[in-house]
């Protein structure tokens, strides 16, 4: 198995291979089998390491583990998003390298090869104080998306216009359709619907293969018919929307990989490096809801089987907020003054002679 010669400790633990060929034989996605695999070898590695076998570890030795990744420095610097600055890896990083741990665990428990699982995972117990909630093995931070400013925007968009025109599209469709990398890379050419302005998003492509028909904008519209004009001097073929025009692969599908290089250029070259693949659709969802969307629609559209999911998404600028509260303390502000001013006027008439 390929993984298993990329991540040899997988080799030297029978269980963990046998759990990692059953996710490959569900037919799970290749990034997740991937990511499973990682997630798991960084832990056996610890384990060996620490002259633990992984069949009989606890809590304390998980526990290990997770000191160990949230110390961990970042071996390529400022260029990696997902790491925060300083030491450690973001919290929703340690969270992803837990995710195949506990699900290994709970393999070998079903297995009979344990009584319990040592990463466990948070709770609900109706009986339970504080709502009934019992935190997990490392508590979830949940923070709210980012999004760039107007100026930032528009530096984004000064850099793009020097683009190739593939880019130019793909950039306006990652907005205008609230598209995930994955969506966006994975588009084909009998997914459009010119006519009608929509793209269809197959559910095999998307986070949670729930498929979707979305719109696009008429300017995005001209840009596409532009692209597939030039998209017909690299390949007449049907198939993958989006081609490489690099010499050793040329005319083969974008990769997400590429197209993440061509976003972080963008945003090192407009001087807004917190920009990413992901944040035009942070931006399209808070746009749609500055313009009154309701939360179910926005849902819908975004391709969220629940609102809970949007509402992470949904996120105002402080400029919005700031422009809210002004309003309101005006309105308070002035209702105050009024009561002020009347009830001086009733002073003064009980005082005067």
């Amino acid at each position: 198995m390929v993984l298993e010669e990329k991540w040899p400790v997988l080799t030297r633990h029978e269980q963990a291979a046998v759990w990692l060929r059953v996710w490959i034989d569900l037919g799970r996605a290749h990034r997740t089998i991937d990511a499973y695999a990682r997630g798991l070898a960084e832990y056996l590695v610890m384990c060996e390491r620490e002259g633990v076998d992984p069949l009989t570890a606890s809590r304390a030795h998980v526990a290990v583990y997770v000191r160990e990744l949230t110390e961990r420095p970042s071996r390529r610097g400022a260029n990696v998003v997902s790491i925060d600055s300083g030491s450690g890896l973001a919290n929703a990083t340690i969270q992803q390298r837990l995710v195949p741990v506990r699900l290994f665990y709970d393999f070998l428990v079903e297995e009979g090869l344990r009584e319990s699982n040592p990463v466990g995972r948070g709770l609900y117990t109706p009986a339970r104080r504080r709502g009934g909630h019992q935190r997990g093995l490392v508590p979830r931070l949940t923070k709210l998306p980012w999004i760039p400013t107007e100026q930032e925007w528009m530096d984004i968009l000064a850099v793009a216009a020097r683009e190739r025109v593939r880019n130019r599209v793909m950039l306006a469709l990652a907005y205008d359709a609230a598209l995930r990398r994955e969506e966006l890379c994975s588009l084909r050419t009998d997914d459009l619907d010119p006519a009608h302005r929509t793209l269809r998003v197959r559910a095999e492509t998307t986070k949670n293969r729930l498929e979707r028909v979305v719109p696009y904008s008429a300017p995005t519209g001209v840009l596409l018919s532009g692209y597939l004009a030039h998209r017909a001097t690299i390949s007449r073929a049907r198939g993958p929307l989006f081609l490489s025009e690099s010499r050793r692969n040329h005319a083969r599908p974008l990769s997400l990989w590429t197209w993440s290089k061509v976003i972080r250029k963008i945003a090192l070259d407009a001087g807004v490096p917190r920009f990413s693949t992901h944040t035009t659709r942070h931006l399209c969802l808070s746009d749609l809801a500055r313009m009154g969307w309701e939360l179910h629609a926005i849902a819908t559209f975004a391709g969220h089987r629940n609102t809970e999911s949007t509402l992470t998404y949904i996120h105002l600028s402080g400029r919005d907020l700031a422009e809210k509260l002004n309003r309101g303390m005006e309105q308070i502000h002035g209702w105050r003054v009024q009561m002020l001013a009347r009830l001086g006027e009733e002073t003064a008439g009980v005082v005067s002679p």
